[in-house]
């Protein structure tokens, strides 16, 4: 399977995009490859792309104003969105950085080809919703996991979500997705390993 014919399955599990439906998107996609440490957006920039993840991890991370310590908010990975939700549905500054955290390879689209797309196809009408309700499930699920999960659930669902994370970053970026200190973390994972 080629790159786009790994998006063209992707979005059609997601929204259940049909081929020609897709195939209208297929001249505005382009490729972009980050470093290790670049940033997909940047704190109060507009959003303007939704990225598709071919290979590699993003972080979208906030920063104390007071005690300048960066906090994990989301990671993507391989085969999914990669954008900032609410500063691409709104057109808004977003509040958030979103940086590669190796190297990776995505395909991305610019809103106005989305915005496009939306008046061409109601296939495509149909994504920009899914992608709204998304961004806001996730927003939920992420605030109800802190209050109705134990950290060893939370990370627990991090490894289901995110297979690959656990040998492509460092383990401080997960403790601190997942609220707590290092040697809990590791605490979480010798009790797994146990079972």
């Amino acid at each position: 399977m080629n790159e786009l014919d790994v998006l063209g399955y992707a979005l059609n599990q997601f929204a259940g995009m049909d081929k020609d439906a897709f195939a209208l998107s297929i001249p505005y996609w382009e490729k972009k490859q980050y470093r290790k440490g670049e940033f997909y957006n940047e704190y109060k920039n507009v959003c303007k792309h939704l990225g598709f993840i071919l290979d590699g991890v993003f972080r979208t991370y906030y920063v104390n104003g007071e005690t300048a310590e960066e906090k994990n908010v989301f990671f993507f990975s391989k085969n999914q969105m990669v954008v900032s939700y609410k500063s691409f549905v709104n057109q808004t500054p977003c509040n958030y950085y979103t940086e590669s955290m190796v190297d990776s390879t995505i395909l991305y689209i610019h809103i106005n080809h989305i915005s496009r797309l939306y008046q061409e196809s109601k296939q495509w009408e149909h994504f920009g919703r899914l992608v709204a309700e998304r961004a806001f499930n996730l927003a939920m699920e992420r605030a109800e996991d802190f209050l109705f999960k134990t950290p060893e659930q939370r990370y627990q669902e991090l490894m289901e979500q995110h297979p690959d994370l656990y040998n492509a970053i460092p383990l401080y970026h997960i403790s601190s997705y997942l609220g707590i200190q290092g040697p809990s973390l590791s605490r979480i994972r010798k009790r797994m390993a146990g079972r």
